[in-house]
């Protein structure tokens, strides 16, 4: 997976330290690829989301660390996430059409138009998720987890319902088609005369319990 070295001055309060941000470049890359990259070796693929995690990790502490006032992660709450996901939209590179825009709900616009650029909802929820493992691997409480809030999970709802309408495509997971049990063996026919495993009883004086 590539990575971007790219550094951008933080945009809270004219602020003029600058945050590594190769991981909010990269959180695009990371949803696309995943699924056109030819399958990689287990542990290839593990230590790629390690790596990718950590840069994560890294890039939300100097967040907190520039944002004014600075905050700490104990302090740190669901609305700050928020905060992080809307501050991420600036590096984005997703093309999200308004109701006003003539190639609102189009797959594939056919001209340019100067519609805003975001995150991509597959790339912020997956972002999420790694935050969300991270939190709890550095110390973190699991309920007191911040990206784990309701209110991050209701954001990302509706940001998939907005782009959803906003770029005519779905994101709805497709169900598996369950598979037709298979059809029962062919009963052999016997060609067997089944005998019954005891005489029947003898009746009168013959020997054949049939009557002539």
């Amino acid at each position: 997976m590539a990575s971007f070295t790219e550094l951008v001055e933080s945009s809270n309060h004219h602020h003029h330290e600058k945050i590594n941000i190769e991981t909010v470049n990269n959180i695009e890359i990371t949803s696309s690829s995943s699924s056109a990259a030819a399958p990689a070796a287990p542990a290839s693929s593990s230590s790629r989301y390690e790596n990718q995690k950590r840069r994560d990790w890294n890039t939300f502490g100097q967040y907190l660390r520039n944002h004014r006032p600075p905050l700490t992660l104990s302090r740190c709450s669901g609305a700050h996430v928020l905060e992080f996901l809307r501050y991420l939209d600036q590096f984005g590179k997703t093309k999200v059409h308004t109701p006003m825009c003539p190639f609102y709900g189009h797959p594939n616009p056919p001209a340019p138009c100067p519609c805003p650029l975001k995150q991509a909802w597959g790339s912020l929820d997956a972002l999420v998720g790694r935050l969300r493992a991270a939190y709890e691997e550095n110390g973190g409480k699991p309920e007191m987890n911040p990206f784990g809030a309701r209110a991050v999970r209701l954001y990302l709802r509706e940001v998939r319902d907005l782009q959803s309408k906003a770029r005519g495509v779905s994101y709805e997971k497709k169900k598996k088609r369950k598979r037709p049990p298979p059809p029962p063996p062919p009963q052999q026919l016997s060609t067997s005369v089944q005998l019954p495993l005891s005489s029947p009883p003898l009746s009168g004086k013959g020997a054949l319990p049939f009557e002539f």
